[in-house]
């Protein structure tokens, strides 16, 4: 039997790139489109999960409305406040919830591979983050670039909020070794661009992801979708539905 879903956000960019890829799933079936203004309480009893790409201020609502309806969520979108995160948080008590900042298979493997390279090359080595995305992205850094920078901070032991340079400007003295760059690129039509550099006297390591299409992330949350449906309440994340956990414990 497929997967029955309902997408939230189903007129942006990303809704549009799900329901195109869902079309073509023989084990998804979309049971109900929302956007602003639908009455997202009167579709959930038709589904089983919901796939909320929308916006970060409606997320906490959904995640509330899929707690009393008892349906797991997948959530896509990103830039949440403290209070948000909050928010969401609290419905883990009741329904199962896959939330990562990126749903590409290609990046989750970078999430990996920046972890295992931070652990094996150590702290001779500078770390800076670069990220690029469309004109129209309202959230800066990128989710998935957030992601990255809380791998390196974990793997040094540093806490984020003292290591970070949102790019840097005038005077700024000599890098240190316990600070972490991060520089957030728009313009264009770009999907999604991440590199994780990696420096050192005499020696330099990049990792880097590019996405040319939505269906890649389209594609992932779906996957995530199917996984999480009958899973106990808690918080998952794409590591989860590809067993990448598993593989490194």
């Amino acid at each position: 039997m497929p997967t029955k879903v309902i997408i939230n956000g189903c007129k942006g960019r990303m809704g549009q790139s799900l329901l195109s890829c869902a079309a073509r799933m023989s084990n998804i079936e979309v049971v109900g489109q929302a956007d602003q203004g639908d009455d997202l309480n009167a579709l959930l009893p038709k589904c089983e999960v919901v796939i909320d790409f929308s916006y970060h201020d409606v997320t906490s609502r959904v995640a509330a409305i899929c707690a009393k309806h008892e349906k797991a969520l997948v959530i896509g979108t990103t830039g949440h406040s403290d209070v948000e995160k909050s928010q969401i948080i609290t419905c883990t008590d009741l329904i199962p919830m896959v939330w990562t900042s990126n749903y590409s298979t290609g990046v989750n493997t970078l999430f990996w591979l920046a972890r295992k390279a931070a652990e094996i090359l150590g702290t001779s080595f500078d770390l800076e983050v670069v990220e690029m995305h469309h004109r129209s992205k309202i959230d800066a850094p990128s989710g998935t670039a957030t992601t990255l920078l809380e791998i390196l901070g974990d793997v040094r032991k540093l806490q984020l909020s003292d290591a970070l340079r949102h790019g840097r400007k005038g005077i700024t003295g000599e890098r240190t070794s316990t600070e972490i760059g991060i520089h957030a690129l728009r313009g264009g039509d770009v999907v999604g661009d991440h590199t994780v550099i990696f420096a050192a006297d005499g020696e330099r390591l990049e990792l880097t992801h590019k996405a040319s299409s939505r269906e890649t992330f389209a594609n992932g949350a779906l996957r995530a979708a199917q996984w999480v449906v009958g899973k106990r309440p808690a918080i998952y994340d794409m590591q989860d539905v590809l067993g990448l956990k598993q593989s490194t414990a």
